[in-house]
């Protein structure tokens, strides 16, 4: 993803706005690309993902979903073991090998049904837990919200996920529509309901994501005094 990599490092030339949230000094441009981002969504993802919804059986996106989960915790075990979380990634290890044997390659998620946690990880949060700054607030085109941090590891993340690892290009843009298609369609719901609720989606959309990914990296105990322009503690 060098786009992405030469749009966050060009974000640092952009004018911040008086007065605005330290969080999001470069709200008129994430605003600019959120706008792009739900044009996007109505015009294309939305509709894909509806039809997704209403054409596969449910049984059939549940499989797919277990699939796309089962390949996404060993990038989550890796994570966990690089913020030194030893029983995290002791049981992500075990998670893996029970649906991959027993759930039929992934298709069902014997080791949940085991009392196995599921335990999401990513790159920004391990730079997070060693003390990394999250940095302003940013809207990712395409991607959604972000901050500069997990921004500037996306690309990692990305490119970790097992289902690159396949050789055909096929196989690959096959997986990464279907992790899109999946996750659209867990959220059909509740975009409509953001829209239609809030006053302002893109406050609302921002506030939350800050908020998740505080608690995220705190492993769901953030601190009461948490500032967001300190850098983020290990979490213990």
């Amino acid at each position: 993803m060098p786009l992405l990599v030469l749009v966050l490092f060009g974000l640092q030339g952009c004018a911040t706005v008086q007065n605005a949230d330290a969080r999001d000094p470069w709200e008129p441009m994430n605003r600019s690309v959120y706008k792009f981002n739900d044009v996007v969504d109505n015009v294309a993802i939305k509709p894909l993902a509806q039809a997704y919804v209403t054409v596969i059986p449910s049984f059939v996106r549940t499989g797919v979903h277990n699939v796309l989960g089962n390949l996404s915790d060993v990038w989550s075990m890796a994570n966990s073991a690089m913020q030194l979380k030893g029983q995290a990634t002791a049981e992500t290890f075990m998670r893996i090998n029970v649906n991959t044997f027993l759930g039929l390659g992934g298709l069902l998620d014997v080791a949940s049904e085991m009392g196995l946690e599921k335990r999401k990880e990513d790159f920004g949060q391990t730079l997070g837990y060693w003390g990394v700054k999250p940095g302003p607030y940013l809207m990712l085109p395409l991607l959604g919200p972000s901050t500069l941090r997990d921004g500037l590891a996306t690309p990692l993340d990305m490119q970790a996920n097992p289902s690159q690892a396949f050789t055909a290009e096929t196989t690959r843009n096959a997986l990464t529509a279907a992790r899109v298609l999946d996750v659209r369609a867990g959220l059909l719901q509740t975009v409509d309901v953001i829209k239609a609720a809030s006053l302002d989606p893109y406050t609302f959309v921002r506030d939350a994501y800050l908020q998740k990914r505080n608690n995220d990296i705190h492993d769901g105990n953030p601190p009461s005094d948490f500032d967001y322009g300190e850098s983020d503690p290990p979490s213990k």
